[in-house]
């Protein structure tokens, strides 16, 4: 505490001035007061410290993370791939080196890499510090085309064709369509008549021919042919025609109306 003291100016005015008075001559229940006071602000101002202790924190964390390379991508890990290559995936992906792992959008980098016509899929994940992880899941080839090469081009069964390959694989059946894709419903009908076939008439089958959505037939390599007709009634198409095929009547077997067959 202080007091104030007091003297007469030349012109007799009386001059104050403070004075501040030793530790002793506080009483000590004042200063308790103060003491628990000071304490009171004290606990009150913490978590207000420790928030904004932990606010600066996390902004320096996120910083790093997010806007500095200390945990950027320094390798692609690619797995899973057959058909493409690992650099190819890496080069669809088109992720700069030392980008920050955090802040990649995985969506976008999915999005190109799903764009290689081989990959039906592709999953992307981070490894921490400094991986990024491509996995792809290819397509499946259930037949191919002949090109005008000599070459093939295989073909999945959503009708996307996605590989050439030098020689035609044993087990793929040939089919022939007019504009081959998956928007084209000549190649969509193809494939719902290919996915029904028996086993029997799979392994008789030479050449899957759609000239147009309606009119699909099979040439066996024994020279027989099966006429279809249109991708409707195919597993009763497909369950007659091995019957027929079987008993071994005939050159041409017309199941395009199943319940009036007609076997030339």
């Amino acid at each position: 505490m202080g007091g104030r003291s007091g003297r007469e100016d030349d012109h007799g005015a009386r001059r104050w001035t403070l004075v501040r008075a030793p530790a002793q001559a506080v009483p000590s229940s004042v200063r308790r007061f103060n003491q628990r006071a000071r304490q009171r602000r004290m606990q009150a101002a913490a978590p207000w410290l420790a928030g904004l202790v932990a606010i600066v924190l996390l902004g320096l964390v996120g910083l790093v993370l997010y806007r500095s390379s200390l945990f950027g991508v320094r390798s692609v890990a690619v797995r899973g791939n057959a058909i493409v290559t690992a650099d190819q995936v890496r080069s669809a992906a088109a992720v700069r080196h030392n980008a920050p792992l955090a802040s990649l959008d995985l969506k976008s980098v999915q999005r190109r890499i799903e764009k290689l016509p081989a990959v039906r899929q592709a999953r992307i994940t981070r490894d921490w510090p400094s991986t990024l992880v491509v996995t792809v899941t290819e397509r499946t080839p259930v037949a191919v085309l002949a090109r005008p090469d000599k070459r093939y081009d295989e073909i999945d069964a959503s009708g996307v064709v996605f590989c050439i390959v030098p020689d035609r694989p044993d087990k793929l059946p040939l089919i022939e369509v007019t504009s081959p894709g998956p928007s084209d419903r000549g190649t969509r009908a193809a494939l719902a008549v290919l996915a029904a076939l028996t086993g029997e008439l799979r392994d008789l089958l030479g050449t899957l021919v759609a000239d147009s959505p309606t009119q699909i037939r099979l040439q066996l390599r024994d020279g027989r042919q099966v006429v279809w007709g249109d991708a409707t009634a195919n597993t009763e198409k497909a369950e007659v025609a091995t019957v027929l095929l079987r008993r071994g009547k005939g050159k041409v077997i017309d199941v395009s109306a199943p319940n009036t067959v007609t076997v030339n």
